[in-house]
Protein backbone atom coordinates (compact mmCIF):
# COMPACT_ATOMS: atom_id res chain seq x y z
CA UNK A 1 0.00 0.00 0.00
CA UNK A 2 1.36 3.42 -0.93
CA UNK A 3 1.87 6.01 1.77
CA UNK A 4 0.57 9.53 1.45
CA UNK A 5 2.61 12.43 2.74
CA UNK A 6 0.76 14.35 5.43
CA UNK A 7 1.48 17.62 3.65
CA UNK A 8 -0.30 16.41 0.52
CA UNK A 9 -3.57 15.65 2.31
CA UNK A 10 -6.21 18.24 1.51
CA UNK A 11 -7.60 20.08 4.49
CA UNK A 12 -11.32 20.75 4.74
CA UNK A 13 -12.82 24.05 5.85
CA UNK A 14 -13.43 22.66 9.34
CA UNK A 15 -10.00 21.07 9.91
CA UNK A 16 -7.82 22.10 12.85
CA UNK A 17 -5.53 24.04 10.51
CA UNK A 18 -8.40 26.05 9.01
CA UNK A 19 -10.05 26.88 12.32
CA UNK A 20 -9.71 30.36 13.76
CA UNK A 21 -7.91 30.74 17.10
CA UNK A 22 -11.18 32.10 18.55
CA UNK A 23 -13.02 28.90 17.59
CA UNK A 24 -11.60 26.37 20.02
CA UNK A 25 -12.66 22.81 20.72
CA UNK A 26 -13.94 23.99 24.09
CA UNK A 27 -16.15 26.61 22.39
CA UNK A 28 -17.46 23.99 19.99
CA UNK A 29 -18.15 21.53 22.82
CA UNK A 30 -20.10 24.16 24.75
CA UNK A 31 -22.20 25.07 21.70
CA UNK A 32 -22.76 21.40 20.83
CA UNK A 33 -23.96 20.75 24.39
CA UNK A 34 -26.39 23.65 24.09
CA UNK A 35 -27.77 22.11 20.90
CA UNK A 36 -28.12 18.77 22.69
CA UNK A 37 -30.02 20.42 25.53
CA UNK A 38 -32.24 22.36 23.12
CA UNK A 39 -33.23 19.06 21.50
CA UNK A 40 -34.37 17.79 24.90
CA UNK A 41 -31.19 15.80 25.58
CA UNK A 42 -32.04 13.33 22.84
CA UNK A 43 -29.15 10.89 22.40
CA UNK A 44 -27.54 9.85 19.13
CA UNK A 45 -26.87 13.24 17.52
CA UNK A 46 -23.48 14.06 19.02
CA UNK A 47 -21.64 14.29 15.70
CA UNK A 48 -24.43 16.33 14.12
CA UNK A 49 -24.38 18.70 17.12
CA UNK A 50 -20.60 19.02 16.99
CA UNK A 51 -20.55 19.79 13.27
CA UNK A 52 -23.42 22.26 13.53
CA UNK A 53 -21.77 23.99 16.48
CA UNK A 54 -18.47 24.23 14.61
CA UNK A 55 -20.20 25.59 11.50
CA UNK A 56 -22.14 28.20 13.52
CA UNK A 57 -19.07 29.39 15.40
CA UNK A 58 -17.00 29.67 12.23
CA UNK A 59 -19.80 31.59 10.52
CA UNK A 60 -20.11 33.93 13.51
CA UNK A 61 -16.36 34.47 13.61
CA UNK A 62 -16.26 35.05 9.88
CA UNK A 63 -19.06 37.60 10.13
CA UNK A 64 -17.25 39.38 12.93
CA UNK A 65 -14.07 39.47 10.86
CA UNK A 66 -15.96 41.10 7.98
CA UNK A 67 -17.36 43.74 10.34
CA UNK A 68 -13.91 44.41 11.83
CA UNK A 69 -12.44 44.92 8.36
CA UNK A 70 -15.31 47.19 7.33
CA UNK A 71 -14.72 49.43 10.37
CA UNK A 72 -11.01 49.77 9.54
CA UNK A 73 -11.80 50.95 5.99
Amino acid sequence: MARTKASSIKRGPFSEEARSPEVTQENIAQRAYSLYEARGRQEGHDLDDWLQAERELLEEESGLSIHKRARKS
